[in-house]
């Protein structure tokens, strides 16, 4: 965010922004809901030097979007007529940067108009900041996703099949039947693991095979990891660290695991506080 919209907030708590445009505000909205689940009209007025008013139709557009729902004086993460994506241990775990990997990913759409998005805690997130585009397919083999993105103006496809109980992923030939009627623009990918070594891998070969499938159909694949993940090494190998275009991780990726994966030809994206990249001359961050 840019110097030149900040301003030091009185109460010593958060940046005041100035001077952005509704669009901007709202994502600011957005990156506060992902840091805190809640957010409140008063303080963000003040914090935007904007009226009340003005805060709440950001809010409505917001919800009108399946971002967020309104509350009194506020909002939440929305998160009703949906699965609650923290249903399983490991989404508890470095949670704040799984939100902003997942937000920042969302830069990196593009003109992409039907896209696989795949199993894990990080790629809940991904969907949860998704932007509705006219016309945006999903396809996901995870339910939670499914139901995240089900309620919103999404055409959305869960692969259907056998349910693993764990993780609420569709595996299997039934799942693999329906992923083989599709080709994608881009595929979003979670990972167990990601080394230069080994590749993405995965806890499981069921969903291992998912992934494997969804990247050979894919024109653009992006990695969303956080930092715990770069230089693991899963059971199941997905593919090789070559066909990923992008990673877009946090700051406690290993430096030089990093280094290792941008000799492969990998684009680094790292999201953090700041929203910068980690890319060198030659991988610059994409979006």
């Amino acid at each position: 965010m840019s110097d030149a919209v900040r301003k030091v907030d009185p109460s010593g708590d958060r940046p005041r922004l100035r001077a952005l445009a509704a669009v901007d505000r709202r994502h600011v909205i957005l990156e506060r809901i992902a840091e805190d689940q809640t957010i409140h009209v008063g303080e963000l007025a003040r914090a935007f030097d904007v009226s009340e008013m003005t805060i709440r139709r950001d809010i409505r557009g917001l919800e009108r979007d399946g971002f967020v729902r309104q509350t009194y004086g506020g909002a939440t993460a929305h998160i009703t007529k949906s699965l609650d994506i923290a249903f399983n241990a490991r989404a508890l775990h470095h949670t704040r940067e799984k939100r902003r990997i997942g937000m920042r990913a969302t830069h990196l759409l593009g003109d992409a108009r039907v896209v696989f998005v795949g199993i894990g805690t990080t790629a809940e997130q991904f969907a949860r900041f998704l932007p509705v585009q006219p016309g945006l397919v999903v396809i996901t083999p995870s339910l939670p996703t499914a139901s995240l993105l089900g309620t919103r103006p999404v055409d959305v496809t869960a692969l259907g099949g056998n349910v693993r109980r764990d993780e609420l992923t569709c595996v299997g030939p039934a799942a693999a039947a329906t992923l083989a009627r599709f080709r994608f623009d881009l595929a979003v990918i979670g990972a167990a693991g990601l080394s230069a070594r080994w590749g993405l891998t995965e806890l499981d070969d069921a969903d291992a095979e998912i992934q494997r499938l969804a990247i050979e159909r894919a024109a653009r694949v992006v990695v969303i990891a956080d930092g715990s993940k770069i230089g693991a090494e899963a059971n199941a190998v997905v593919a090789e660290a070559g066909v990923i275009r992008t990673l877009v991780t946090d700051e406690g990726a290993p430096a030089a695991e990093l280094a290792a994966l941008r000799r492969l030809g990998l684009e680094i994206v790292i999201a953090g506080p700041d929203d910068r990249s980690a890319g060198e001359p030659g991988h610059a961050d994409p979006s």
